[in-house]
């Protein structure tokens, strides 16, 4: 009995007490050495001003709903760091860390930075399918956070915006366009559903020169079938693919995931949709 209780103390003191935290350079990004100091000639993207109104933004939605939770968000505005990431640890609370370096990449629009923020908080609200073990599994594994992302998040983050307006500024792929139209009949909700895969064409950008690889594109998903579901991240192709049909599930932004069960609040083949599913490149759907 001795052994049996070490043994357990011995485990729920190994759980991982964090998600998406790797050795701090790891994160919404896999590790990588990029460094985008403040004034540094690399420095593009966003300025402070835009990094913490965008966080502003989704602070005032979520710190509520985590507090429903019995939780406390904090979001840690790490500006003057030159870390090309975001991470997210239940240490101490329900953290996110959001980097300058990250905003400062000339890849990254407002939308994509809100999508990097809204990942982070999937991590925390995201729902099944999730990381750890029996003693610590609070985090949405990395596909599960992306999804949330478009299909919960950024939805919640553009209602009130004139986003009519703001698609009309962006250079919209006819694919993503007649996808959108086609999913939402209601222009409002279409317009949403644009701005929700451009953010995606923004951090997709940004994988593609970390990897120095040709960018992602919504004509060309990726074909690879998992036999079981990818905790880690996926194939920036994969990430691309997954933003894409969290904008096109046609699940309401107020119904709520569940965190132990893969069905609710969301697209799934169970209940019939055809349109949304979470790509099988990195999902594995249970029978």
């Amino acid at each position: 009995m001795k052994f049996l209780t070490a043994l357990v103390l011995s485990m729920a003191l190994a759980a991982p007490s964090f998600a998406c935290t790797e050795d701090g350079k790891g994160g919404f990004l896999p590790e990588n050495d990029l460094s985008i100091p403040v004034g540094s000639k690399l420095a593009g993207g966003l300025t402070e001003a835009q990094f913490n109104a965008v966080i502003d933004k989704l602070e005032v939605i979520y710190a509520p709903i985590v507090a429903q939770m019995g939780g406390r968000l904090t979001i840690n505005r790490k500006w003057t760091d030159a870390t090309v990431n975001a991470n997210a640890t239940r240490m101490g609370g329900w953290i996110v860390n959001m980097y300058g370096g990250l905003a400062r990449h000339n890849t990254i629009t407002e939308d994509g930075f809100a999508l990097v923020l809204c990942h982070e908080l999937g991590h925390h609200l995201g729902g099944a399918p999730k990381v750890g073990n029996l003693f610590n599994k609070w985090a949405s594994n990395e596909g599960q956070a992306d999804y949330f992302a478009t299909l919960k998040c950024l939805r919640k983050a553009f209602l009130n915006d004139n986003n009519a307006q703001a698609v009309a500024r962006m250079n919209v792929p006819t694919t993503l366009s007649e996808a959108c139209a086609k999913a939402w009949p209601n222009k409002d909700d279409r317009a949403i559903c644009i701005r929700n895969g451009m953010a995606g064409v923004s951090v997709a950008g940004l994988f593609a020169a970390l990897r120095n690889q040709p960018e992602g594109k919504f004509e060309t998903p990726d074909t690879n079938v998992v036999s079981r579901t990818d905790d880690a991240h996926p194939a920036h192709q994969c990430r691309l693919d997954t933003y894409f049909q969290g904008a096109l599930c046609e699940k309401s932004f107020n119904e709520d995931v569940s965190q132990n069960d893969e069905v609710k609040g969301t697209c799934h083949g169970k209940t019939g949709y055809k349109v949304g599913l979470r790509p099988l490149c990195w999902f594995k759907p249970k029978k």
